[in-house]
């Protein structure tokens, strides 16, 4: 841990401050900001959600962000260097928004794929998802800005997220759950943890004493600050004692007046407040909010605006994790006789780029695949798309042929903000545009123009929870009220209700649209301001059987068929956790039969988590492109036409099929979820179970072969937390440049004797990447800590060594292991 910055700056700032002043200060003034102190130069601590990028204070298009690949893209990359540097470029976007803290990234582990934030997280292994953690925390936190890894902590699952207690032993918790938030808090300085909404064992995040004040602080070292979840402090005597310094959003909250007010009372100490304050200020100073200290902000070449695409792109192909490469069909080579080529899916022309909710925000710009394809392949390659299969179960909002604005009103009908409106989705959560209040907001329109580029019966949607009238060319088509399907404020503002309604509309023939929208409330909880409402659009469609024949025929015609495969925003979301991991609609029948035609067809995976590929021992190719960001398209077509290698390798486990997996349950039972798996999740469980999934955690395929040489062990020095370190060498057999992910596992020389144990057969210990020339070797080392060999003993309370001769087993991923390399472990 760094030590604390200016101890003196922050007394003397803390001495000046009388009791409810102090007591606000531990409050939000709003959605995403605490109150400013001009007397002690104390300015205004503002948030913003993450990971992919910095939203800012305004969920509007209004001021866009660049759009990063998603959590589990990031940790496929298996490099922490690219995620320092991501960091780096999120800082940067930060301080040009005025942001000051970071609400990223999520360190939560993949216990299952059901999990519905699957996507938000970064891995099922916590020493993949620490040291990727470490590296995005360091690169945010030295450009001058917090980060707050959350959620402290076994919040794995979203179904009833805010109330369910996790019941979960004390090995599991320390070796698995805590894993990830030890190492950003001791190797990485992290300056700001979020307490979750869920309990564990009995007792709310938010108040558990235990993990918030013994472990975080104590045995840790933590000096930064706690902060709720939005809403989850509820008792404010048990909060603050319990640690938790902040209570999010404001401006109703259970500390300000009330944290006073219980000081006097005397049911809260002064000094606890005191505490908590003196954190806050030491914050504020780390990030350039409180005069009396410099502070370094390292700038970058150019904005991110005008750099942040590049970086994206990078990310995203490196992300990419090629599953299956049947007869090396990639890369694609156009002096193989590639003359056409069919693009085939829905996301292929609206490419799935990010995940749902608070992950949400507005990218400048997104390129499909398809437009990335046409951009990078030469004009004689013929490129034919077709849809094939729609994935939605509502809608997709008004876009291609669509010119629109947002316009907010009072009930004067006054003006308040009027926007470019990219789509016809209106969403806000948590903030409103410039200019607009949830307490002044009245109404609502999407306004603007659709030229039609085909004839026939377009369908439209209106969607919204209040009063919607929706006109068309001159003509009212609808006109009436629309109540919330869920009781979950939050899936109500993230999945409004939706009415369709049919129109025969003539290709190039421009219409008039207007969407006005009344809605029945515009807060969701206490100060929370929340407005969803939106248009959405389908051109005349023919029947899903004809669609499907329509992509079976351009892709008998063509010499390789890509198919682009995803899921939507229905399925991959916070609020809900998923209830099976198949592609929605009928993709999967759409591969089964393009496959049939084409000998030579690739699969685009355009998913953040794992889903069942019952096709995938019929096709070519299978690409995992996750939630690829803005630069989605540019990515695909690199690593397609093999201007980049594929260079991900799995984060998490795919099961062939969902009844697979060995930890599913996501539904509390009277409130409780119990982690009966204890340390079996992920590839300890698959390892110890009796079935295969279908790709193990560290797969990954590249465009060259790697040949493992050697691997010889250093032992460190005798007491110290490194066990010692691991040179491997590597060796580039193949024909082209390449990048290898060097992975080595622990493994007791004892561990296959049970294999019904609980204890998994083995870990991730450490990785590196390795890149060569055709022909030429490369050298890694790997830092093995002594946690590698410790247990934690429930008994004594402490980490126990487990002593004996030891495997360390390296190679390309937890099964695919090359090099055998035994060392004894003594008791430190």
């Amino acid at each position: 841990m760094p030590s604390s910055p200016a101890p003196d700056v922050v007394e003397a700032a803390l001495a000046r401050l009388d009791l409810d002043t102090k007591a606000g200060l531990l409050a939000g003034q709003d959605m995403w900001s605490l109150p400013a102190v001009p007397a002690i130069g104390l300015r205004s601590l503002v948030m913003s959600d993450g990971p992919i990028g910095v939203r800012g204070t305004r969920w509007s298009p209004e001021d866009p962000s660049v759009a990063l690949p998603s959590p589990t893209a990031l940790a496929a990359t298996w490099d922490p260097g690219l995620a320092h540097r991501a960091g780096q470029l999120l800082a940067a976007e930060a301080r040009r928004k005025g942001v000051h803290m970071l609400l990223a990234p999520t360190i939560n582990l993949h216990r299952t794929p059901l999990g519905g934030r699957h996507f938000e997280c970064l891995s099922e292994d916590p020493v993949l998802t620490g040291r990727m953690a470490t590296g995005y925390v360091r690169g945010v936190q030295g450009g001058g800005v917090a980060v707050a890894v959350k959620h402290f902590v076994a919040n794995d699952s979203e179904t009833e997220r805010f109330s369910l207690d996790v019941q979960v032993d004390e090995r599991t918790l320390r070796e698995l759950y805590l894993a990830p938030f030890e190492h950003v808090v001791t190797q990485g300085g992290v300056w700001a943890v979020m307490s979750s909404y869920n309990g564990v064992n009995g007792s709310s995040m938010t108040e558990n004493h235990q993990l918030q004040r013994e472990v975080l602080r104590g045995e840790w070292g933590f000096d930064g600050i706690t902060l709720s979840d939005w809403g989850a402090a509820r008792d404010t005597a048990r909060a603050i004692t319990a640690g938790l310094d902040v209570a999010m959003p404001g401006p109703k909250t259970v500390y300000g007046q009330a944290l006073a007010t219980a000081v006097r009372d005397g049911r809260v100490p002064e000094e606890a407040v005191d505490e908590a304050v003196r954190r806050v200020l030491r914050l504020a100073l780390r990030v350039g909010a409180l005069d009396g200290a410099e502070v370094s902000r390292r700038q970058g070449k150019g904005s991110p605006a005008t750099h942040g695409g590049d970086l994206a792109r990078e990310i995203a192909r490196r992300s990419f994790v090629l599953l299956k490469n049947d007869d090396a069909v990639l890369p694609l080579r156009q002096p193989d006789g590639l003359r056409r080529i069919a693009i085939l899916g829905d996301a292929a022309k609206d490419a799935r780029v990010m995940g749902g909710g608070t992950a949400t925000v507005f990218p400048p710009h997104v390129v499909t695949p398809l437009a990335g394809l046409r951009a990078a392949l030469p004009r004689e390659v013929e490129i034919v798309h077709a849809q094939g299969a729609d994935p939605r179960a509502h809608l997709a909002p008004a876009l291609h042929g669509f010119t629109l604005r947002a316009q907010f009103h009072d009930g004067e009908g006054t003006v308040l903000a009027d926007l470019p409106q990219p789509d016809g989705k209106v969403q806000m959560f948590g903030s409103m545009p410039t200019g607009v209040s949830s307490d002044r907001l009245r109404s609502a329109r999407i306004s603007g123009t659709f030229t039609p580029d085909r004839t026939g019966e377009h369908t439209f949607a209106v969607s919204g929870h209040g009063r919607l009238r929706f006109t068309l060319g001159g003509h009212v088509l609808y006109d009436a009220h629309l109540a919330p399907e869920s009781d979950d404020p939050f899936l109500a503002v993230m999945s409004p209700s939706e009415e369709r309604l049919t129109v025969h509309l003539e290709a190039g023939r421009t219409v008039e649209v207007t969407l006005d929208h009344v809605p029945t409330g515009r807060d969701v909880g206490e100060g929370i301001p929340a407005l969803s409402f939106g248009l959405g659009h389908r051109p005349p469609t023919r029947p899903d059987e004809e669609l499907l024949r329509e992509a079976v025929e351009a892709a008998a015609r063509a010499d390789v068929a890509v198919v682009v495969v995803a899921t939507t925003e229905e399925v991959e979301s916070e609020g809900f956790d998923r209830t099976d991991l198949k592609l929605p609609g009928r993709q999967d029948e759409l591969v089964a039969r393009v496959a049939a035609v084409n000998p030579r067809t690739v699969v685009v995976v355009n998913t953040g988590s794992p889903v069942e590929m019952p096709w995938r021992d019929d096709v070519s190719a299978i690409l995992l492109t996750w939630f690829p960001g803005q630069e989605a398209g540019h990515a695909l077509a690199d690593v397609l036409l093999g201007e980049a290698e594929p260079g991900g390798r799995l984060p998490t486990t795919w099961p062939a099929e969902a009844e697979d997996c060995p930890v599913l349950d996501v539904r509390p039972t009277g409130g409780v979820l119990r982690y009966e798996e204890q340390l079996l999740i992920g590839y300890a469980a698959w390892q110890r179970g009796r079935t295969e999934p279908a790709y193990w955690f560290g797969h990954g395929l590249g465009y060259t072969e790697w040949a493992y040489e050697k691997a010889e062990f250093t032992p460190g020095t005798p007491g110290s937390d490194v066990l010692g370190t691991l040179c491997v060498r590597v060796r580039n057999v193949g024909s082209r440049t390449g990048r290898e992910v060097v992975q080595t596992y622990i493994e007791s020389m004892d561990a296959e004797v049970s294999t019904s144990s609980a204890t998994p057969l083995r870990r991730l210990t450490g990785f590196a990447t390795a890149q060569a020339e055709p022909g030429q070797s490369a050298s890694v080392e790997i830092t093995v800590p002594r946690r590698a060999v410790e247990a934690w003993d429930t008994a004594t309370g402490t980490w126990r060594t487990v002593t004996g001769e030891h495997w360390l087993r390296t190679g390309r991923s937890c099964v695919d292991l090359r090099l055998d390399t035994p060392i004894t472990v003594l008791s430190s």
